[in-house]
């Protein structure tokens, strides 16, 4: 089956706003013939009503950067995802890899977020990836192959259709160190026979990204590999004209 491509524009704690939905205005304006590419947007918590509106009747999803493994309680500064469904997301990411170093979230954590998204209607993208240490320690399947165990295990087959993964490198996000085409495919390959050993149909149909430094520079090369199947774009998706270029790529590669 051939998947269609998806970027995935995390934006981190960049853009207040005004200056949100100034780019965003400028994104739906470039990208009213996408074709097939799927288009999503990760703003900050506070500008994502800004996001939300003016994306309002777009084909462009809007989605959540971090959710809570709970729909409400006592979780000082975190986000709901029934909070974030009924403000009009689509997605929620799940398991970024600043958020297992920064704020120390476990697989266990991650497994707890990624079915409350779920729980919630909204589709999930899910990150997995190994540290420069854990790769230079010939780790890095061992280490994937764990975080996918944990979130996925518990849930069962017939709710994995929600998910998209995200392979990003840690040792190649924000560093402008990217993996060789050769590196992010090996891992894609790797992921997608870990699907492929659960269920033929779900790893034919289940999108994989690349998360790493991905540019207009590097996008062609990156998305041309077999089994990656679009990008989670960090700093190239801060700016409309950068992000836009990106989408010109996917769409000639998604025809």
């Amino acid at each position: 089956m051939s998947r269609s491509i998806l970027l995935a524009g995390n934006w981190k704690l960049h853009h207040a706003p005004t200056a949100a939905a100034e780019i965003c205005g400028a994104i739906r304006a470039g990208a009213t013939e996408a074709g097939t590419v799927g288009i999503a947007i990760f703003p900050t918590a506070l500008s994502t009503s800004a996001v939300l509106a003016q994306l309002d009747g777009s084909s462009i999803d809007v989605g959540v950067q971090e959710i809570e493994s709970a729909p409400h309680g006592a979780f000082t500064g975190t986000n709901s995802a029934e909070h974030a469904r009924e403000m009009g997301c689509t997605y929620a990411l799940v398991g970024h890899s600043e958020r297992r170093q920064l704020y120390g979230d476990t697989n266990a954590h991650v497994a707890k977020r990624l079915t409350a998204a779920l729980d919630a209607g909204l589709l999930a993208v899910l990150c997995v990836g190994e540290t420069l240490s854990e790769r230079e320690a010939g780790n890095a399947e061992t280490v994937v192959a764990e975080q996918l165990t944990v979130a996925l295990g518990s849930l069962p087959l017939d709710r994995w259709s929600a998910v998209t993964l995200a392979y990003e490198p840690v040792w190649a996000i924000g560093t402008g160190v990217t993996a060789s085409p050769e590196q992010a495919q090996s891992m894609h390959a790797f992921i997608r026979q870990w699907l492929q050993d659960k269920s033929p149909a779900i790893a034919a149909n289940t999108k994989v990204l690349y998360g790493g430094s991905v540019k207009p520079a590097n996008a062609r090369e990156l998305l041309s590999c077999p089994d990656i199947d679009g990008a989670l774009v960090g700093g190239a998706s801060l700016k409309a004209e950068s992000f836009l270029a990106l989408l010109e790529i996917a769409k000639h590669l998604d025809q």
